[in-house]
Formats: structure tokens, sequence, C-alpha cells
């Protein structure tokens, strides 16, 4: 009797120091988890070492500093080679996605999300223009840097000289869409009552191959 007893509570020690060893490590993962996320719950998008994640037949390179840079090869040029682009493996519904960019004199490139297909993302998705257009003076239109392609053009030019960091804040949640461009919002609209009304409201997230040099840094994504 005394050693059936002595049985059960050596079982019941051992469960206590698993079930310990258990939370420990489910703490440990939540902490791990926790250290990759900043402060305020986003996740950067690159790891600063190379482009897992991510997918791509363009020369987009990570440099020393952590920066994603597209190099355009010889002979490569226009904005229809869409595998060239470099397109998340994962797709976002509702997200904040916070970002900073450059690029050469004359510079395009543009900030692709919810794409449904990858083969025609123009039709597929909604793209936020990056484009080189400091200091125009004329009517700003959706394809002005901060402008949702097509349909929406920014309430004002506040885009940097080639050369200089941008900073582009786009929050997509439901019908809402919202851009803004180093620190001014630009777009603050309901999506049903544009022409991008029947995109989808869920995909692919990526950056335009347009054949010029560019860069990108600090890419973040809060989903919401």
């Amino acid at each position: 009797m005394k050693k059936t007893l002595r049985n059960k509570r050596v079982s019941k020690a051992g469960g206590i120091v698993l079930s310990g060893v258990t939370l420990l490590l489910a703490v440990g993962l939540a902490q791990l988890w926790a250290a990759d996320k900043d402060d305020d719950g986003f996740l950067p998008m690159f790891n600063g070492k190379d482009l897992s994640g991510w997918k791509t037949e363009g020369n987009w390179v990570v440099e020393k500093d952590g920066t994603v840079a597209l190099k355009p090869r010889a002979g490569e040029k226009g904005w229809q080679r869409f595998k060239s682009y470099i397109w998340s493996e994962k797709q976002y519904g509702d997200f904040i996605i916070d970002l900073e960019y450059k690029y050469e004199a004359t510079g395009n490139s543009g900030l692709f999300f919810r794409v449904g297909s990858l083969n025609d993302p123009v039709k597929s998705g909604m793209e936020v223009q990056i484009l080189d257009t400091y200091g125009k003076p004329e009517a700003i239109t959706p394809h002005d840097s901060g402008g949702l392609i097509g349909a929406v053009g920014p309430t004002k030019n506040v885009t940097k000289p080639a050369g200089e960091w941008n900073r582009l804040m786009v929050t997509a949640k439901g019908n809402r869409l919202k851009v803004v461009l180093n620190g001014e919002q630009v777009i603050d609209v309901d999506l049903s009552t544009t022409k991008a009304r029947d995109k989808p409201v869920k995909g692919y997230l990526g950056f335009q191959d347009e054949a010029k040099k560019l860069w990108y840094r600090n890419v973040r994504i809060k989903e919401l």
C-alpha cells in the first residue's frame, strides 16, 4: 500500500515537472515571436539577409545594411514583366504597411496589394504609385506619387527629390484606404465609390520592377 502511494506521488510530481517544462517552452516560443515584432505590433517583411518569404525573377538584392535594392540588368525595360516584380508568398487582406523608399532620377515603381493573380496584377489588384514627381506643377492625377493608380489621385504632391528617402504608410481595412506620404495624408477614400470597387479584398503584396534603380528599407506590416 505504501509503495502504491509512493508511486502516485512520484507520478504526480513527474506530471508537475512535465507541465512546468511545457509551460516554459510555450513562454519561450511566445517570447521569440514577440521579439520579431516591434513594440507597435508591426512585423518586418524582410529579414535583412535574403529574400526569404518573397519570390521574383528580377534582380532584387539585399545589401549589407539590410536595404532591398533593385538593380536592373542590361536590356531590361518596361513594366509588363510581372515575374520580375517582387511578390510576397503570403496573402494579406486588412493591414497597415509602413516603409521607406528612394529612387534614381525619373524613378518609377509601385506598391501593389490585394493582388488576386500574379499573371495580371494590374487588373487583379491595386497599386499605390511610387514615381519621381518632385516639383511637378501640373494637376495631380492617380498616376502621380501617392495616388491609387486608375482610381484616386493624391490630394497634394509631397514626394521628395530623387536620392532622398520617402516614407509611405498604406492602411487597407475593408473598403477604406488611407495613404500617408512623408507624414501627409494624401488619400482617405471608400474604395466602393471608386473604379477599384471590384478589386479583391485579399491577395499578394509586391513592388514593381520598371527597370529603374530603387531601394526599399524598414518595410513593416501589421495585419488588422
